[in-house]
């Protein structure tokens, strides 16, 4: 059963009337909620992205500490070296402490044998110029590393404070954000 005009027209006067009964505050209102429950859930993705920024932020100092730790051991295998080497000049010590004792025995061959013990004690010294140097190495190694460490410290405190800049932001916004909710409700309700 198909609607004459007289009946169409009667029904669109018939919302007019109601519509122009209908009280405009209260579609304000309701719009007035949507918008801020949009602008609620924008702030909610807003602070979910900025807490996955923060956990890349620490998985990427996580990773440097393991940098650095890796760097530790190739320093302490360095000084494993360094300790083996000393073992080895002891150990030529000894040798050169059982020729003294060969040339006590062998008075005659004093000048051949002290001959000897002068070039010994020349490779000695050389080698321990050579440690010097390493250890000069080392101590320069060392400080580059405490300069890494103070960049690293220096980097991780301004992530730190940017965090902490960010998390009062964050905060100061909720409750803003709490605070216009509930004007809101006190003035709906």
């Amino acid at each position: 059963m198909a609607l004459a005009e007289e009946d169409i027209e009667q029904i669109q006067s018939m919302i007019r009337q109601a519509i122009a009964q209908t009280p405009a505050v209260g579609n304000a209102n309701v719009r007035y909620e949507l918008e801020l429950r949009e602008r609620t859930v924008r702030v909610e993705e807003e602070l979910k992205h900025q807490r996955e920024l923060m956990l890349k932020g620490f998985a990427q100092t996580e990773k440097r500490f393991e940098q650095v730790e890796k760097h530790f051991e190739q320093v302490d295998k360095r000084f494993e070296q360094v300790e083996k080497h000393f073992e080895q000049i002891d150990k030529r010590f000894e040798q050169v402490e059982k020729r003294f004792e060969q040339v006590d025995k062998r008075f005659e061959q004093v000048e051949k044998r002290f001959e000897q013990v002068d070039k010994r004690f020349e490779q000695v010294e050389k080698r321990f110029e050579q440690v010097d140097k390493r250890f000069e190495q080392v101590d320069k190694r060392l400080d580059q590393v405490d300069k890494q460490l103070e960049k690293l410290a220096q980097g991780v405190f301004d992530i730190h404070q940017e965090i902490k800049q960010q998390m009062k932001w964050t905060f100061a916004m909720m409750i803003s954000v709490a605070g216009l909710i509930i004007a809101i409700l006190k003035i709906t309700g």
